[in-house]
């Protein structure tokens, strides 16, 4: 016997090896996270999400013996806005993919990565922080259970200015796919230079208060 001080994280790789330590992890009475990802690598289109889904869900319950609110799917969230048009359908595939679990996978619950779909705005946190919440807005109506993110920074979606807000709709459901990431970086840069004037402004009134 091995003993660990937290919890377990335990890959699993083909399917025998995956029913095994399935098996091992119901023993102990500990629930699972599913990502979409199988012999062949990782799932980045809404069928091959659904098809790996469905057919770990029908392993651990049918199999296995797992009660399905134990079974987390993570349909992994990938990156939008890379300015390549194969990643331009990223954020719409994976709320289709929460959709389906919960219509056609009863009693499984589903998760996500969400910081993971900003990452070509790094450096834009405000930027970033909006398509958060338009994506857990749109992804939340469809059943998302949980997400991954920061949420001591994620503002509430009546809080995002509507112009940022009406960029991060058109990214996320893919319209105006040439020119929204040109529109949200240029939007990003004007914020950035309104902070710093109001930065300056600020240092400057400082100076002239009197220190007595």
């Amino acid at each position: 016997k091995q003993w660990y001080q937290r919890r377990v994280a335990i890959t699993a790789g083909g399917e025998e090896d995956f029913v095994e330590k399935a098996a091992l992890i119901r023993r102990y009475g500990a629930a699972v996270v599913v990502m979409a990802f199988d012999e062949t690598g990782q799932a980045d289109t809404f069928e091959r999400k659904i098809e790996i889904c469905r057919r770990s869900y029908d392993i651990l319950v049918h199999r296995v013996g797992f009660c399905p609110a134990d079974i987390i799917f993570d349909p992994n969230v990938l990156t939008i806005g890379t300015g390549l048009e194969e990643h331009s359908n990223y954020g719409i595939y994976f709320i289709q993919t929460v959709e389906w679990i919960k219509k056609n996978l009863p009693g499984a619950l589903v998760s996500g990565g969400i910081s993971n779909l900003s990452f070509s705005f790094r450096g834009s946190n405000s930027i970033r922080q909006a398509i958060h919440s338009v994506f857990l807005y749109y992804a939340c109506q469809v059943g998302l259970d949980m997400g991954i993110v920061h949420a001591g920074n994620l503002p509430l979606l009546k809080d995002v200015e509507s112009n940022l807000r009406q960029l991060c709709d058109d990214l996320v459901w893919n319209r105006d796919s040439e020119t929204v990431t040109e529109k949200l970086l240029l939007y990003a840069k004007k914020v950035k230079t309104s902070n710093n004037k109001k930065e300056k402004s600020t240092d400057c009134d400082s100076a002239l208060i009197p220190l007595l």
